[in-house]
């Protein structure tokens, strides 16, 4: 048979680790070696690879030679074909089946969305635990060859394929505990459940970019569907609207982690609102949004919630809110302490024997308070002494001696005293 037009596989590998572009001195075991090989051995150039091959973005359209594939590659652990012009499950197979310890294959976008993966083939992907198709628009009968064939798959990531329904396998998947299906088009829950159907095990599920829908499933149904279910990443799902969608996911009984932003539903609150009521609603959760979840801001999340939801209408109000008053009691609101600095102040100025109650302001300077004072006093800012006594103070009046000291820096209070002096000549 005619081998496709393009570049091979082998020749690529031999082409990218010669020992004139990957020269065995970058360091031990980084580099390429060829070992003496006996007399006669057609390999007599065969270079000692390291276990990981990267090989993306070469324009590898087949295989090349198998029986070179299988000299080279013996000890190969993981491979990435990303971003080559790969479009036959064939000469994928060729390359894969000879590769026997490949434990991690990268196929993302190559053109193999037209060609089918017959079952014979796909049994040269058995060994392989973490497979990477994003943007291969593979089709879900590939997707559920593969998954027949793979018995040990662990995380398979499926991203940017332009889903928008899924298509459920004959047979689940045990094995799979990692499913990465981001930036689809999975719109409908009715579609997500398929998910839980097909991937019993899994652990963690990435459904970021999708336009999520209302979560229209029974608590019982939702833990029976996801029973293993740790961390689940709903970024940006567009059509969550509902606090009652957030509260549904406390059904998966493993939920440890969970990530939530760019939620429709959560935009009007502020960050700090937003985390302590997604806080006080998921009580299960560790870590959210990638942050750890103390047990100090646990409590903090769960009484800021009781006083969130304490003046709204008894139907308005979450069941949450309950179980939380059960646990710490109804609670007093929080007292409203303004803490901005005080602008200004009322004091007394003494001149001789006259008293007036001024109001002065606290950011002006001692040269801009004698400004001001200088048309009560009759006196020029230059023969003007200020002298502050602080009614709390046991030393008696401090002299107001540096000009562009701020008056805010004396502590100044409403009550307390300017005396004002001409300057002895």
């Amino acid at each position: 048979m005619d081998q496709p037009s393009g570049r091979s596989f082998m020749q690529v590998l031999c082409e990218k680790y010669s020992p004139e572009n990957f020269p065995y001195r970058r360091g031990p075991g980084m580099g390429v070696h060829v070992p003496a090989t006996p007399q006669g051995s057609p390999m007599k150039d065969r270079l000692n690879l390291p276990s990981v091959l990267v090989l993306n973005s070469c324009g590898i359209t087949c295989a090349g030679d198998e029986n070179e594939i299988a000299a080279f590659c013996a000890h190969v652990s993981e491979l990435d074909l990303s971003d080559n012009k790969l479009e036959d499950w064939h000469e994928v197979s060729k390359i894969v089946s000879n590769v026997p310890h490949l434990e991690f294959l990268n196929l993302s976008s190559n053109p193999l969305s037209l060609s089918v993966l017959e079952r014979r083939c796909a049994g040269s992907f058995a060994g392989v635990r973490k497979l990477v198709l994003n943007n291969s628009k593979t089709s879900w009968e590939t997707v559920h060859t593969i998954l027949q064939e793979l018995p040990d798959l662990e995380e398979l990531f499926l991203c940017l394929n332009d889903y928008e329904t899924v298509s459920c396998s004959p047979v689940c998947c045990q094995s799979l505990k990692l499913l990465h299906i981001t930036d689809n088009n999975l719109q409908d829950w009715t579609e997500i459940r398929k998910l839980g159907i097909m991937f019993p095990s899994l652990d963690t599920l990435i459904l970021a970019n999708n336009n999520l829908t209302t979560i229209e499933e029974s608590e019982d149904s939702l833990a029976r569907l996801f029973p293993n279910l740790r961390s689940i990443n709903l970024h940006k799902s567009a059509g969550l609207h509902c606090w009652e969608d957030i509260d549904k996911l406390n059904s998966f009984p493993k939920l440890e982690e969970v990530k939530l932003l760019g939620i429709p539903l959560l935009q009007s609150y502020t960050t700090e609102e937003r985390r302590k009521l997604l806080i006080a609603r998921l009580p299960s959760i560790v870590k959210l949004n990638g942050s750890i979840v103390a047990d100090g801001e646990r409590e903090d999340s769960e009484r800021f919630f009781i006083r969130y939801y304490m003046e709204f209408p008894e139907e308005e109000v979450p069941f949450r809110y309950h179980e939380l008053v059960t646990k710490y009691g109804k609670l007093e609101p929080l007292a409203v302490v303004d803490l901005r600095p005080q602008s200004s102040v009322k004091v007394e100025v003494h001149f001789q024997d006259k008293v007036e109650e001024m109001s002065i302001r606290l950011d002006q300077t001692v040269a801009e308070l004698k400004k001001h004072l200088k048309t009560v006093v009759q006196l020029s800012t230059s023969n003007m002494l200020l002298f502050y006594l602080d009614q709390e103070a046991p030393f008696g009046p401090e002299e107001m001696k540096y000009s562009s000291r701020a008056l805010h820096s004396y502590g100044i209070r409403d009550g307390d005293k300017i005396y004002v002096e001409p300057r002895m000549k």
